[in-house]
């Protein structure tokens, strides 16, 4: 007897500016109409320079995350250099082709700053790497897209950035039932990462 897989909701935004990257998700975790957790955590740093959004099932996308921290330690010993978001963004989509026929179920957004300037692809479950500006995942997808092409403009700064994806990530909250109960912001620029989170009563909820 096959059990049927509930994938929980999300609403993962990363934007690239002239200064850095801005990437964003909301807390709440689902199966079915229940929620199960109200601070989960789905944006996360992969190094002081890269980061990502993930959509999907939580063990799958944790599991990855940790794989790709380690990749990223393994990679500076050997080349004595660190891994630029370019090369992350290849490694990523190579994994997740590799296991296409038994295919993690997550969507995500990688962003990152590298020495030529931000950079920031979106991948789907079998890898599929595609650049982009902007980028946007999950369950609130929809309703978040539309504020991305309305107001995003490549010259903003990342304080004009964060705005913008609390802006959309606010946006699906407010009508996504399967997002919501706050908001992490992390945003990347050659200094580092900075990271910080939003209530959901400072929505406007």
């Amino acid at each position: 007897m096959s059990q049927e897989i509930m994938v929980p909701g999300a609403c993962g935004v990363a934007i690239k500016c002239k200064d850095g990257v801005v990437l964003g998700n909301d807390n709440r975790a689902t199966w079915g109409y229940t929620v199960t957790n109200k601070n989960t955590k789905k944006v996360f740093k992969i190094t002081e320079k890269i980061g990502l959004a993930a959509y999907g099932l939580i063990g799958d996308f944790q599991m990855l995350v940790k794989i790709l921290r380690a990749q990223a330690n393994l990679y500076e010993l050997d080349s004595g250099s660190k891994i630029t978001t370019k090369s992350m963004g290849k490694m990523v989509s190579n994994y997740l082709y590799s296991r296409k026929m038994f295919p993690l179920y997550t969507n995500l957004v990688i962003a990152g700053m590298d020495e030529d300037g931000p950079k920031l692809y979106t991948l789907d479950a079998i890898g599929s790497l595609i650049p982009e500006d902007y980028g946007t995942t999950g369950t609130g997808m929809l309703l978040s897209i539309g504020i991305l092409e309305a107001d995003y403009k490549p010259d903003m700064t990342v304080a004009q950035g964060e705005k913008l994806v609390e802006k959309a990530i606010a946006s699906s909250i407010k009508r996504d039932a399967m997002s919501g109960n706050g908001i992490d912001i992390l945003t990347i620029t050659k200094s580092g990462p900075k990271e910080k989170f939003i209530e959901v009563k400072e929505l406007g909820e």
